[in-house]
């Protein structure tokens, strides 16, 4: 009998040894975002609400960009992704100090960013700008894109009042005050904070005026030294985070509901979320098959027009700073 015991709780050591070896600890990921939770990062929430990392056999912590970029956060490993978008991430790509960074998915396929001013008063296309004035960041890319569409319609950049933005923070209460007569938004979310808002207005998209500013924004970039050590991790990151993205397509209300839950105070405004969703879940995908998917021609074109303006320290060679390698 005691041969017995002896042997039933060898066994049962023997087991239960077996079974905390074969449980394999997650692989940690730090998510950087590029700015405050929003609908751009929904996909990231509901990966996370739902299992889908945990289903990965991954632990992500999202965090928010303090004093040092995402891109910086990403290049030092600090973070291993993070969200940024094709246009600012340019420098980073070229020249002495170019950043060890790749991106790895789109988060939404087309540029869904443009000019947002008062309806009615002349500027719902670029020439229209003439005489009126317009709230810039003061960024070379942004004014040269400006520039460009505005000549492209026939227009005078010289004649545009450029007011800096610094104090703008609403750009419902800047059109509807008279603070400013245009802004450049992403009309995922303020273009439909003024829809939710009743304020009346024009808009263009810069995509639809000249399809070299199709380019990719916002995007999600990778560590490249992650990446090449690392890639089986990276794939089932992105697969779980496509699985987040592609729910929010199927289910925009419910994934609204899974971002407000995690970020409880964008409550304070539930119905800009829940439209702000609706439209997102639309252009996460838009008319491509696989979400995240980057075309090399539409990322190689804008780049190429960067270079061409002198908007880089030297050229960015086509097929640099992306990747569709870890999409699932």
């Amino acid at each position: 009998m005691k041969k017995y015991i002896v042997l039933l709780l060898t066994l049962s050591l023997i087991l239960a040894l077996s079974a905390c070896g074969g449980k394999k600890e997650p692989s940690e990921i730090t998510f950087a975002l590029d700015w405050t939770p929003n609908t751009n990062h929904t996909g990231i929430y509901v990966a996370e609400a739902k299992g889908y990392f945990e289903d990965a056999g991954l632990k992500v912590t999202v965090v928010q960009p303090s004093e040092d970029s995402t891109e910086l956060l990403v290049a030092t490993n600090r973070a291993q992704f993070g969200v940024s978008f094709q246009d600012t991430m340019a420098p980073a790509l070229v020249g002495s100090d170019a950043l060890p960074i790749t991106a790895v998915a789109a988060v939404v396929q087309h540029n869904t960013s443009g000019i947002v001013s008062r309806a009615g008063e002349g500027m719902d296309h670029p020439a229209g700008m003439e005489g009126h004035s317009y709230a810039t960041w003061d960024l070379d890319v942004e004014k040269a894109t400006l520039k460009r569409v505005v000549e492209a319609d026939g227009g005078d950049f010289s004649k545009i009042q450029l007011i800096p933005s610094n104090n703008i923070t609403d750009e419902v209460s800047a059109l509807s005050t008279n603070s400013v007569d245009s802004i450049w938004i992403f009309y995922g979310w303020a273009g439909v904070a003024c829809e939710v808002a009743g304020l009346d207005i024009d808009y263009f998209a810069f995509a639809d005026i000249d399809p070299v500013f199709d380019y990719y924004t916002p995007v999600i970039i990778g560590n490249n030294d992650f990446l090449k050590n690392d890639p089986d991790t990276a794939k089932a990151f992105l697969d779980a985070v496509r699985r987040g993205y592609e729910y929010a397509i199927e289910h925009p209300e419910e994934a609204a509901e899974i971002l407000m839950e995690a970020v409880p105070e964008l409550r304070s405004n539930e119905t800009l979320v829940i439209e702000s969703q609706k439209y997102l879940s639309q252009q996460y995908k838009a008319d491509v098959e696989k979400w995240g998917y980057i075309d090399p021609a539409r990322w190689d074109a804008f780049y190429k027009w960067l270079g061409d303006n002198g908007l880089t320290e030297s050229p960015i060679p086509a097929g640099t700073g992306f990747t569709n390698e870890y999409l699932s």
